[in-house]
């Protein structure tokens, strides 16, 4: 299971990245994953194993949909992690108002006008339809490992999980309605603070009270930063007057460009330990979810640059949240983003919004692991979370948006008018006749 979750996530990031999000290529990955699904579920061996180890409750991936399949096959109860925001759900539970509630990957924010709603409304059809044709690549492992008659539905398979754990935070994403069993969880990956090597500490230190810019852009950024990438980064950062500590591997440093005298590059450093530093004065990040909230913990502005999956979803909340701007790969040069730089640490409002969120982010009585924990034990105890479902889970589309409703209001309303319009011409004739008559 664990070597199935390995390949899926490689091939996807791989895949993604050189494809660059085109629909037709997810297809071909889910197709792909389809087929080692059934693969999967025809070991006998593994499976045989799971039934007897007998768990309690399963914990899962939300986006692994062979995960699904898995443990209703095993029959087991299970709570879900969802790694984005939870704008991803929409397409499989019941959705929020699309009037405030942004669909995922629409690039908007809560505060819609007249042509942001219709652009959202259309959007939530679209990727409806995408859903559809994204699971029917499963269609052959559920065939094949489910007796005829009882193949699951997958679009309702989430719907049984017994909890949701989202791997965000309001302090962050956009308020919107949440049923019982949704738990925001943002920041599981907080550590307590720690000095940052004595090194970092001098090199930082050589530039006074100017501070310093943290650029990290995540694990694949190699696959992404071109030696003209480096080179416009470079002369950008050589505009600071603050120290840059850039986490780009010294192997993949071009020769032929000279590294600026205000940057130092390291292959790692901890996130956690370096955004809580009191420099730093700003973070240049590709917008990953755990990124983001490791600058909201510790209230640092963001400049992100956005490469593939949720990262442009998370900088549109960035920037509507007041928490930084985002700039895109492609239009990257040297002058425009030290421009950008320079404004997210010169102006206050960025830095004021970042703590504000810092406040929102700490002030929870609970830390996240608590609050993870503590609701998987409520569930064991309970035995499941049925008293945290909605009755919209059981419900059909046209029950859960009153459709039915609002079909028979208009057919009684229509009716009533119909027959009024009736009456009331049986009436005119009728008192029309009377009147010739008495007229003869």
């Amino acid at each position: 299971m664990f070597l199935f979750i390995y390949l899926f996530i490689y091939l996807f990031i791989y895949l993604f990245i050189y494809y660059r999000s085109e629909y037709h290529t997810l297809l071909k990955i889910h197709r792909y994953f389809g087929d080692l699904c059934s693969h999967f579920l025809s070991r006998k061996d593994i499976m045989q194993f799971l039934k007897n180890e007998n768990f309690d409750l399963v914990l899962l991936d939300s986006v692994d949909i062979c995960a699904l399949l898995t443990v209703e096959k095993l029959g087991k109860r299970f709570v879900t992690f969802l790694p984005f925001q939870f704008s991803y759900m929409d397409f499989w539970l019941p959705s929020a108002p699309l009037s405030y509630a942004p669909v995922y990957g629409s690039g908007l924010s809560d505060q819609m006008d007249f042509w942001g709603r219709v652009k959202n409304f259309l959007m939530y059809f679209h990727f409806f339809k995408k859903r559809r044709e994204i699971l029917s690549q499963y269609d052959s492992a559920v065939q094949e490992h489910f007796a005829e008659g009882s193949w699951p539905a997958l679009s309702e398979l989430l719907l049984k999980a017994e909890l949701w754990f989202v791997n965000s935070d309001f302090a962050l994403d956009f308020a919107r309605p949440l049923f019982p069993n949704t738990v925001y969880v943002g920041g599981l990956l907080d550590k307590p603070v720690q000095p940052i090597p004595q090194d970092l500490e001098n090199f930082i230190s050589q530039f006074g009270d100017s501070g310093f810019v943290l650029v990290a852009l995540g694990s694949v950024v190699s696959m992404l930063q071109t030696k003209e990438i480096i080179k416009e980064m470079n002369s950008a950062f050589a505009h600071l007057p603050q120290v840059v500590l850039w986490t780009c591997k010294a192997s993949q440093w071009p020769k032929d460009i000279s590294l600026s005298a205000n940057v130092k590059i390291l292959d790692w450093i901890s996130l956690s330990f370096v955004t809580a530093h009191p420099s730093i004065r700003l973070f240049v990040t590709h917008g990953g979810m755990n990124s983001v909230m490791e600058a909201v913990q510790h209230g640092v502005p963001m400049v992100g640059i956005p490469f593939f999956g949720d990262q442009p979803e998370n900088m549109v909340r960035v920037e509507a949240k007041n928490l930084g701007v985002s700039i895109q790969l492609q239009t990257l040069k040297a002058e425009s983003f030290a421009l950008t730089m320079k404004e997210v640490i010169e102006d206050k409002r960025y830095k004021t919004a970042a703590m504000a969120s810092k406040i929102i982010r700490h002030s929870h009585p609970l830390t996240p692991a608590q609050r993870l924990v503590g609701w998987i034990d409520h569930i064991l105890q309970t035995r499941g979370a049925a008293h945290l479902k909605p009755y919209a889970f059981q419900q059909p589309w046209h029950e859960q948006y009153m459709l039915d409703v609002f079909l028979f209001l208009l057919l009684l309303t229509l009716g009533t008018l119909w027959l009024s319009v009736k009456i009331l011409v049986a009436v005119t004739r009728y008192l029309s006749g009377a009147w010739k008559v008495k007229q003869a």
